[in-house]
């Protein structure tokens, strides 16, 4: 069962998937490249995630496709958003607090792979109010 520990787990296995990519590719390439590469790590590394989920929601019982796509949902619980732009912008917030939302995921994580260290100036985090609805 998935409790906070676990998500919180996941997020420092995640977030060293990035790092392992990073390492190997450095910054300034496509989001594409970086997307495909990620995938690679989290298979082999045994994290389960959905590419590309569309992220559909139910408004007054009808099904609505939104048209967005999830980079990466990790674990069903677990947003991740990969960029590579000079800097993080609002609007990227905005992005994956939506995704989260309609999803219900308790984490997100925006990854930029245009910098010079994840950890420092490249990963930025969100907790949902979903969270809550886990156990320690």
């Amino acid at each position: 069962m998935k409790n906070k520990s676990f998500i919180d787990n996941l997020e420092y296995r995640v977030t060293g998937a990035c790092i392992e990519v990073h390492k190997n590719l450095g910054p300034g390439l496509l989001e594409s490249i970086y997307h495909k590469c990620l995938i690679r790590e989290l298979q082999l590394q045994n994290i389960h995630y959905s590419s590309e989920l569309p992220v559909l929601f139910t408004y007054k019982d009808v099904l609505l496709d939104t048209a967005l796509r999830a980079d990466l949902y990790i674990e069903n619980c677990l947003i991740l958003e990969i960029k590579s732009v000079e800097k993080i912008h609002p609007i990227h917030e905005a992005q994956i607090l939506t995704y989260m939302k309609l999803l219900k995921a308790p984490k997100g994580l925006i990854i930029n792979f245009n910098c010079t260290n994840i950890v420092q100036n490249g990963k930025k985090s969100f907790v949902s109010e979903f969270m809550y609805n886990y156990n320690n």
